[in-house]
């Protein structure tokens, strides 16, 4: 083991074509494959391992090919039967944000699954389907060639949620709701960078009135989370209130990181300083002195803790609505 193990060490120090990062990424791997060899680890559990590395490493191969273009996930029932309001919603909505060039990523099954792959059309579905003993296919409505299956949950949530910068939710059960928590923990920490979440039902549902107030009444109420975490998602009860959140989200903020303290937020357009000075009396909360200031043309920095996601919401907000000026 330690001999092959040492020869492809060599094979990728002596590769010109890999990169540094690629390099060590390649060491670290091999080296955890000697950890493994040498441990007690059930074979069982190596099964898991190595399952689930197939299942990500093929998700991110397929979602490769689509690099280039912008993704949305779209969650919904697996039991929404095609004569439903909802489902036609579903088939309009993805037919929309195809339109305008976007990805729409879905769970591959029936129901809103399939009305999502239905509505945007093969050439712009990525399906990540479930193998289950009672519901193993994929919809006809996804291309093979744009299709991932997967044995377990969890990479599948990585798939789901990993690739895409917009997400919507219809009425579900069960795995709606794993799927919309699963986002909402991603935003609320950090693990993922800020997306719109966009909580979708017919003009008469009620089914996101009646949920919020559970989390109104359950979660809020006994702190569990904060007072202004559920900044994060919108309720919408047509196609272009929909479309329109989503396209507002990305009208003037690009993105966000993290460098050392501070946070970073890409824009399209180069703000004035009254503006900078007006977002700092909107969104003062960061710190005692959040320090907004112009890094470049298009890029503004601020003190960030890494905790405040619910103020970093405010701020795209804020700077998203110069635009309407």
């Amino acid at each position: 083991m330690t001999s092959l193990i040492d020869m492809l060490l060599n094979a990728i120090a002596n590769d010109t074509e890999i990169s540094d990062e690629r390099r060590e990424l390649l060491r670290a791997l091999l080296a955890r494959v000697v950890a493994v060899a040498e441990s007690d680890a059930h074979t069982r559990d190596l099964h898991v391992a190595v399952q689930a590395i197939d299942e990500l490493l093929e998700a991110f191969a397929l979602f490769e090919q689509e690099s280039e273009r912008r993704k949305i996930t779209i969650f919904g029932s697996a039991r929404t039967s095609p004569d439903s309001p909802i489902y036609q919603m579903t088939l309009e909505l993805a037919r929309a944000m195809a339109d305008r060039g976007w990805i729409i990523v879905s769970g591959a099954g029936p129901g809103i699954m399939e009305a999502s792959a239905r509505g945007a059309g093969e050439a712009n579905t990525i399906g990540v389907n479930i193998r289950l003993p009672f519901e193993q296919t994929a919809n006809p409505y996804i291309a093979a060639t744009n299709l991932v299956t997967m044995k377990y949950f969890f990479t599948r949530k990585v798939a789901l949620t990993r690739p895409s910068i917009a997400f919507v939710v219809l009425p579900g059960g069960l795995g709606t709701m794993d799927e919309l928590f699963e986002v909402l923990t991603l935003l609320d920490t950090g693990k993922t960078t800020p997306a719109p979440v966009v909580l979708l039902d017919t003009p008469e549902g009620t089914f996101w009135q009646e949920w919020l107030t559970f989390m109104d009444q359950a979660i809020v109420k006994n702190h569990y989370v904060g007072t202004d975490d559920m900044f994060v998602v919108r309720l919408a009860t047509s196609i272009d209130d929909t479309v329109d959140e989503i396209e507002h989200f990305y009208s003037n903020y690009q993105g966000f990181e993290i460098v050392g303290e501070r946070g970073l937020i890409s824009l399209n357009r180069t703000p004035t300083p009254e503006q900078i000075e007006a977002l700092a009396r909107a969104v003062p909360m960061f710190a005692d002195d959040p320090g907004y200031k112009l890094e470049d043309d298009n890029v503004i920095s601020f003190t960030f803790d890494g905790r405040n996601y619910v103020n970093l919401r405010l701020v795209i907000d804020e700077v998203n609505g110069w635009n309407e000026n």
